[in-house]
């Protein structure tokens, strides 16, 4: 293991690591009413895995989102957003990111990649706020998604255009 000073991230031992989607939140925050008001919710990871190499800016990770479970505690709002003008869950039930590499920028780690949504991919990077290293690998990043990339632009105006998402991670080495 190294440990970096940036961001609180120490680097974990070169290997697979599988993430556990029972451990695992994605949650996001945006605005509706003409961004007056806040929602948040959440998405259950279906499934994942990290592999840690040397050098570590060649270390890629995976992340699969099943799209059905958008969540924010509003059953009317969940099923809208999961139908065809937004996610279109049945049509398209996986949101995946995939990483290109993990680099240092201005004393900060980003993981770069893309995310998938609805069969578009955008470029995403992640910025790592905190990576610990022990039994279990343990991560929390943050990025921000601007969901007219991906074609999803019903209500406009009424619908905040970009997300805030959170990634708390817990994965096990293999």
């Amino acid at each position: 293991m190294t440990s970096m000073a940036a961001d609180r991230v120490t680097i974990p031992a070169a290997g697979d690591y599988r993430i556990d989607p029972a451990r695992t939140t994605v949650s996001f925050a945006t605005r509706h009413l003409f961004g007056l008001a806040p929602v948040r919710g959440t998405f259950q990871l279906r499934d994942g895995h990290i592999q840690v190499t040397e050098p570590v800016a060649d270390s890629s990770a995976r992340a699969v989102i099943a799209a059905s479970t958008f969540h924010t505690g509003l059953p009317a709002r969940d099923t809208h957003v999961r139908g065809p003008a937004y996610l279109d869950a049945e049509r398209h039930p996986a949101i995946v990111f995939a990483s290109t590499g993990l680099e240092q920028v201005e004393g900060r780690w980003m993981l770069r990649g893309s995310l998938t949504v609805r069969d578009r991919t955008c470029p995403l990077d992640l910025r790592v706020e905190e990576l610990t290293a022990g039994p279990t690998l343990t991560l929390r990043a943050t990025t921000w998604v601007d969901r007219y990339a991906f074609g999803i632009t019903a209500m406009k105006g009424m619908t905040g255009r970009r997300l805030t998402l959170t990634l708390s991670v817990t994965a096990t080495r293999t």
